[in-house]
């Protein structure tokens, strides 16, 4: 289970992922062509090779196509919650009309402060930066259920308990947020990948007739692309394609303009 934990850490940096695959992939297919060398095919195994490597390429293929639409639905469903989790939000700061004044006031000041936490959020790229985020998101969302939680009790009434619903629906948004983003391409799957490109490699040295270093790197490089790019997207902190919270940025703006 160690090979496993280490992957997981080397999936969160796609430039890393990039290099160590291009590096891996390249060598396979350098020790397939000693192994050739060695061990030349004859005529009468050249075409049973030549359907082998053509069903394991077509293999490869298939699973990096499958891993990439999976890491583009995991994409779409962080920003889906982006913008339900900002829905939620101005819905309550409007539904805090309904209050009293002195607690409309309050849970308007308090949704505010929990913006800006929401935003740092998706803004975050270092964990130490998430460790400073989570203790005053978390004091927040007590305050927040704590002021409507005072005037549902002592005013239960049809208004009050709509606002109490949507101060629901803020507090379960960020956690379908949170689930949304620890939802990563399984390492398990990862695995897979890079076991049959370093497979697909290692024939396409074996099976090769020149031995020029180019050669060699066509395939490593188009396989390591791909992995760069599958796992740009699934790494939602550290990628260069991430989600930006433009809808709660946008809110943050207009609920301070006069």
């Amino acid at each position: 289970m160690v090979w496993l934990s280490r992957m997981a850490r080397i999936v969160d940096f796609p430039v890393l992922v990039f290099l160590f695959s291009l590096v891996t992939l390249w060598l396979s297919a350098r020790i397939g062509a000693l192994h050739q060398k060695l061990r030349p095919l004859s005529e009468d195994q050249q075409p049973d090779f030549d359907r082998v490597l053509a069903a394991t390429l077509t293999l490869l293929g298939l699973i990096i196509g499958f891993s990439f639409s999976m890491v583009i639905t995991r994409y779409d469903l962080r920003k889906n919650y982006e913008e339900a989790e900002a829905n939620a939000i101005g819905t309550e700061y409007l539904r805090a009309d309904l209050l009293p004044a002195a607690d409309a006031a309050k849970v308007r000041q308090l949704l505010k402060s929990y913006l800006d936490q929401r935003v740092l959020f998706y803004e975050a790229r270092f964990e130490r930066q998430l460790v400073a985020i989570n203790p005053p998101t978390e004091q927040l969302q007590t305050e927040l259920w704590s002021a409507v939680e005072t005037v549902a009790e002592k005013q239960p009434t049809p208004t009050v308990a709509l606002v109490v619903s949507g101060m629901n629906d803020v507090l379960n948004s960020q956690g379908y947020t949170q689930a949304a983003w620890w939802n990563r391409l399984p390492v398990a799957a990862w695995g897979l990948l890079g076991a049959i490109a370093i497979f697909c490699d290692w024939l396409i040295g074996y099976g090769s007739r020149r031995k020029g270093i180019g050669l060699f790197l066509i395939l490593p490089l188009a396989v390591s692309t791909s992995f760069l790019l599958i796992a740009d997207i699934d790494s939602p902190r550290r990628g260069l394609i991430r989600v930006v919270p433009q809808n709660l940025i946008s809110l943050s703006q207009s609920l301070r303009t006069p």
